[in-house]
Order: C-alpha cells, then structure tokens, then sequence
C-alpha cells in the first residue's frame, strides 16, 4: 500500500516531536507533574540525555518505561529537575538586596520570605547569611520549595561539596559579606556542613510552581533563574501565582535573564533595580 504523501516525508525530528509531546502528556496523565509547558528545546535535550541513561533508542520506548516503572519516571522528574545553582550566585544581587529591599523589610516585625525553585539549596542558605547579619534571621520565616523531593533532601541537610567552597568565599565577599565565610561551616577534606543556626527557620517543603497553587503570603519572593525553563503562557500563569503570594509592597526577585516585560503582570509591579531584576508589588 503506498503511504499518503504527508507520511512519506514526514522526517524524523517531526516523529520525534510528537514521541515528545505524547511522553509529556502520558507524564502528565499517570503522575500528575506538568511538563507540558516548558521550554521545548530544555525538554528535549534533558529527555535525550535519559534516552541514554536508561539505553533506549527512542522516546516512545521511553514512554513505556516511564509508564510502567516508577523509578523510571523519577528518574526523568530529577533530569527534568533544574539545579545549576551556587552560594551567593550573581553577588551584585544581594548586594542590591541589602541596599534597596532589606532596610524596607527591617520595618516590619516579622517577615515571610519565599525561595520558589531553591534546587539544592546553595541560594537559601546564602540568603540565610546574608539576613543574620543584617539582624533580620531571627524574625524570618523562609520557605524553601522545589518539585523535585530529592533536592528538597538534600537541601535540608546542608551539606556541599568542598570542591565549590573557594568560589563561593569569593562571591560572598563580593556580595558584601561582613564576617569571615568559614565562620557559617565546618569543613572535612570532602564536604562542607552549614551552621545548624542557620536552619532553625528555614522550612524546606516540596512544591510545584505548575500544578499547585499559592505558597503562602509574604514579604519577598526569590524566584531566579526558574522562568527561563517555561513557555510564555506558563511564565505567565506562574507570575499571576506569585504576585498573589506576595502582600502588597513585598518584593520580587527574578533572574538576571528573566523579565516582567510583556508579562500581564508587569504593570502590578515597580522597579526597584532594573538590573538584578527585583520588583515591588503596588497597591491594587
């Protein structure tokens, strides 16, 4: 029988799109994670990277792996899972926080700070440093929230790599750190432990900015370098979720790559650096 015409030059990558698109969908359909809209190409090549982890040969056979094996599919949910992160990333940042958003929270008697997609957990703890000496930890409340339960793990227990430790001295000096950074860890030959202190109120707690709904209301959101990962419509629908989240005045801090411009909500918001990408919720 001779194959339509459309069939006979429909090329692999459009096949292999599809595979995609059905694995993201059967994802969605057994475990309820939404994957659906996320940036295409950053799904294609982490799901590629599994196909050869898991040594299949196609997407579909990856499909009937993940649906019929859980481990498989929490496999694929840590591939998908976005953890490039480090101590006091991008130190102008916090810089700028301590300048133009920590003197503003300082006047409040307690504070809720809410760290959306903290991976593994470096920027957290750094932003823990960065409020006990301000004189602010104390009276913080931080919530730490990723959809990925393995990093929330390992998140919570505070423990690095000594590899990273000499780059991370660096950047928290660069980002205006008062003391001595050795003073927050104990170090082996391995690993670096963070100060128990500095846990005591963070609340690590797994949480997805696609499928569930406000967090909790609070002061200051650090969602950075997460959007970046999402299609247009998501970023959307996840702005709309964390200016609910935020009381009015609090703030909002994206990554240096991400922007509320053309979002619907950008005109909610005023500039407080338009560089490091932190907002200020006005008044409804």
């Amino acid at each position: 029988m001779k194959l339509p015409v459309a069939m006979e030059h429909r090329d692999f990558s459009t096949i292999e799109n599809i595979e995609l698109e059905l694995l993201l969908q059967a994802v969605f359909l057994q475990y309820g994670y939404d994957f659906r809209n996320y940036s295409r190409a950053h799904v294609k090549r982490r799901v590629k990277h599994q196909m050869v982890q898991e040594g299949v040969k196609s997407i579909s056979e990856l499909q009937d792996k993940i649906l019929h094996d859980r481990n498989n599919f929490e496999r694929l949910v840590r591939t998908l899972s976005i953890n490039v992160t480090e101590m006091f990333r991008n130190p102008e940042f916090y810089r700028s926080v301590r300048e133009n958003v920590l003197p503003i929270l300082k006047t409040y008697p307690y504070l809720k700070i809410w760290h959306a997609g903290c991976a593994s957990g470096e920027e957290v703890y750094s932003f823990a440093i960065m409020l006990k000496e301000e004189g602010l930890l104390e009276r913080t409340q931080i919530y730490a929230t990723d959809f990925n339960p393995d990093v929330i793990q390992q998140a919570g227990k505070g423990i690095f790599s000594i590899r990273n430790i000499k780059e991370y001295t660096t950047n928290y000096q660069k980002a205006g750190g008062k003391e001595s950074f050795s003073d927050y860890y104990h170090a082996n030959d391995e690993l670096v432990i963070f100060d128990k202190n500095l846990k005591k109120n963070i609340v690590f707690a797994e949480h997805n900015l696609v499928t569930d709904g406000v967090f909790a209301e609070v002061n200051m959101i650090v969602c950075r370098n997460v959007l970046i990962y999402f299609n247009r419509n998501l970023q959307n629908e996840v702005l709309k979720l964390l200016h609910k989240s935020l009381i009015t005045g609090g703030f909002l801090a994206l990554g240096t790559k991400e922007s509320l411009m053309f979002s619907d909500e950008e005109k909610k918001y005023k500039t407080v650096d338009a560089k490091q990408k932190i907002f200020k919720k006005k008044h409804d």
